[in-house]
């Protein structure tokens, strides 16, 4: 890494920052907690402070071209092949502001109040015990494949409706998909996402028209038939959107929370730590190895921030992972604290766009984990575990335990 006043050079696929960025992050929290990152192109924000009160701030937001063309904005058009995919994203609760973002989200809300998602805790503790079933007499697993993934993957398909047996293929197109928006994509990236953008897309129309004529007791059943104050029902396209955008958020940034959990305690603790404190524990999980670390914004009118000058249009990128590890906000932030209260982590961003699926998220790890450990409270680490190369999507290759 090269800090040269407020620029800095830094590869976001360079093999020692993926696989423990956290002293980077002390480095710029340290020099230049506001700096432009040249390899990705744009202004980044490393402290706790800047990182909270942006993910506030209302002048700024995921969207840009609601208030300014391509043109106006000095872009180029977009490529042509990337259309399906933008097309897909119009209708995207997680890019898209109010007053559009407001009627969306009203739609979506009520079903993922916490003592609503609380009814799916027996649900969540039986799929756990079915699945640590198939690997307990084994003695080792890849905890990532065997667990990590099936737990939220299946939870948020029967939620919503959709067959235990399309698991693996959701999980397939929502890797693709979530490339799009990972440090130097590449063609070949491109247009594996969008292929499965078409054809994740194709799948929930289908299930959606099978939903019409046979509702169920199922959420896709229920938004099909919600209407807004309005008395106006999702659209066709907002009905696929949303529903494949739960579906994605609602297990990829689990998965790694729960892999990335997991790895962290038995290094640091043990599994006794959890079943002593699983809600505090979850907690500092979720802070001490964040599953995303940037979450990026768009300057929605020409402002000043902190002596920085930005333009409409220009985007910012908050390091999540770097704020929950700032020392002027946690005591001791290196090290895996399984009781540390208060615990004001941003894992789950703030202001409008904090994640709707954060109740269900806490619910898993609570639960799924408490389950894991007291079947297997032996659990150990059989191996170094490695993480992909996905830099912001903070996730394991495997997870391989032993016990």
């Amino acid at each position: 890494m090269i800090i040269d006043q407020q620029a800095v050079s830094l590869d976001p696929r360079d093999p020692d920052f993926v696989q423990d960025p956290y002293p980077f992050y002390a480095e710029l929290r340290d020099h230049c907690p506001v700096f432009h990152w040249k390899e990705l192109g744009h202004w980044c924000f490393a402290g706790y402070q800047d990182v909270s009160a942006l993910l506030r701030d209302r002048r700024f937001g995921r969207q840009i071209l609601h208030l300014a063309t391509r043109k106006e904005l000095g872009w180029p058009e977009a490529p042509a092949h990337l259309a399906p995919f933008y097309k897909f994203e119009e209708h995207s609760l997680l890019e898209i502001e109010p007053p559009v973002h407001t009627r969306l989200r009203g739609f979506i809300n009520p079903s993922f109040l916490p003592r609503q998602i609380e009814r799916l805790r027996p649900e969540v503790e039986r799929l756990s015990h079915e699945l640590i079933d198939q690997f307990a007499a084994q003695g080792s697993t890849d905890l990532i494949a065997s667990f990590a993934e099936p737990v939220p993957v299946m939870v948020i398909s029967r939620f919503l409706g959709v067959p235990d047996d399309m698991g693996p293929q959701i999980l397939a197109w929502s890797h693709d998909m979530v490339a799009m928006y990972q440090a130097c994509r590449d063609r070949a990236i491109e247009d594996r996402a969008v292929a499965a953008t078409i054809a994740f897309s194709t799948y929930m129309r289908d299930l959606l028209k099978e939903r019409r004529r046979h509702p169920a007791g199922d959420f896709l059943s229920l938004l099909i038939t919600a209407r807004d104050d309005d008395n106006t029902a999702l659209t066709d396209d907002e009905l696929v959107t949303t529903a494949i955008l739960l579906l994605n958020a609602g297990h990829e940034a689990t998965v790694h929370a729960l892999g990335n959990g997991v790895q962290a305690l038995l290094r640091h603790g043990s599994p006794s730590d959890f079943l002593a404190n699983p809600a505090t524990c979850a907690e500092e999980m979720l802070r001490f190895d964040t599953p995303l670390h940037m979450f990026k914004r768009y300057a929605l009118e020409d402002l000043e921030y902190r002596g920085l000058a930005l333009k409409k249009g220009d985007q910012v990128g908050l390091l999540l992972a770097s704020a929950n590890h700032d020392e002027q906000k946690f005591s001791s932030p290196e090290i895996f604290a399984p009781t540390r209260s208060p615990n004001p982590h941003v894992s789950f961003g703030a202001g409008i766009h904090f994640c709707i699926g954060a109740p269900l998220a806490r619910l898993e790890l609570q639960t799924a984990l408490c389950v894991l450990f007291q079947r297997l409270p032996h659990l150990r680490l059989s191996a170094i575990p490695h993480y992909r190369d996905t830099w912001h999507f903070h996730a394991l290759e495997s997870l391989p335990v032993a016990w």
